[in-house]
């Protein structure tokens, strides 16, 4: 056995699991990191995948393992650098525990993440809102579930594992409707809800059936809905939506942009990016800039409030006509 196989089970059983309490998101993405970059690392120095040692993790074929993520699996450079991120992770951990890797393990903890463009993020309009929850077939048990979800996605913001891992006791719709799940970094949030999602929630626990307590999004079957299965229903409805809002024709609508669409209709109702952080459950308030550079019609108004460039500038001096007159009297 290589030094390498007790680092890397030590590193998810001792300091992810233990010493840090990751959450099972976290562990997930991290093995999948590291179980492609241990495949690579391995057929690039000829070994047997089980057999590769800390020294072929060095920092070629780290470098050489993102740019095949890039160039051969076509990752995105953000998907790169969260594989960097668990590269990273991990050779920190093992620069403790093999001190005489320390000169290599720096060398890979030097390589930095990579810059890419940051574009304008998708959202929909008022109109395409309303035309989404109003696209199932209610004459089917499958189409009143999936207006009972349409509409807290549309409304509430809650991110597409928070909306499927929603469990029958985190609705609250008696005084002071509300809706609470663990979020991103375990952190307990809890969101409004509006009168006309209370109303086609409370409606849903009848459909639902099943055992009282449970996921409040289930199929058929009685098992929990996917996120797979998420973003195939919810691009069926935009499809559908579509004939009665042809804008939806021209936007790509996976889960997270019903996200981006609540938190842009706080903005345009003038909530402020601290109140609207609070809501989307961010970490950081920065991060819900990304909507104002997104509101064009924020930006319009901003523009319509300043002076026109052709305005001559300086303060109002009446005529001497004027002042003639109001000395006469």
């Amino acid at each position: 056995m290589t030094a390498l196989a007790p680092a890397l089970q030590a590193f998810f059983t001792d300091r992810l699991a233990l010493q840090r309490q990751a959450s099972g998101h976290t562990i997930a993405a991290c093995r999948d990191a590291l179980k492609m970059l241990t495949v690579f690392a391995a057929q690039r120095a000829g070994k047997p995948p089980s057999r590769p040692d800390i020294a072929d993790l060095d920092a070629q074929a780290a470098g050489a393992f993102l740019n095949h993520l890039e160039t051969g699996r076509g990752n995105s450079a953000r998907t790169r650098n969260a594989r960097l991120a668990a590269i990273h992770s991990l050779s920190g951990y093992a620069a403790l525990r093999h001190p005489g890797h320390a000169a290599g393990i720096a060398r890979v903890l030097a390589i930095p993440p990579e810059r890419y463009d940051k574009t304008l993020i998708t959202y929909l309009t008022q109109d395409e809102i309303t035309a989404m929850p109003a696209a199932p077939d209610l004459d089917t048990w499958t189409g009143r579930r999936d207006q009972a979800l349409l509409m807290p996605a549309c409304q509430t913001g809650l991110r597409a594992t928070e909306l499927t891992s929603l469990a029958t006791g985190d609705v609250h719709l008696g005084a002071g409707a509300h809706v609470s799940c663990p979020g991103k970094g375990r952190k307990q949030r809890i969101t409004p809800l509006t009168p006309a999602t209370v109303t086609v929630l409370r409606s849903w626990p009848g459909e639902r059936g099943g055992p009282p307590a449970g996921p409040l999004f289930i199929t058929r079957r009685g098992t929990p809905l996917s996120r797979d299965a998420l973003e195939r229903r919810i691009a069926k409805y935009a499809a559908i939506a579509a004939k009665a809002c042809p804008a939806l024709l021209e936007k790509k609508v996976p889960p997270h942009v019903m996200r981006h669409s609540a938190a842009m209709r706080l903005l345009n109702a003038g909530v402020g990016t601290s109140v609207i952080a609070l809501w989307t459950g961010h970490e950081n308030t920065a991060t819900t800039q990304v909507y104002i550079h997104a509101d064009l019609a924020l930006k319009e108004r901003a523009i319509a409030r300043t002076a026109p460039q052709d305005t001559t500038p300086g303060r109002y001096q009446p005529p001497g006509d004027i002042l003639a007159f109001l000395d006469g009297l």
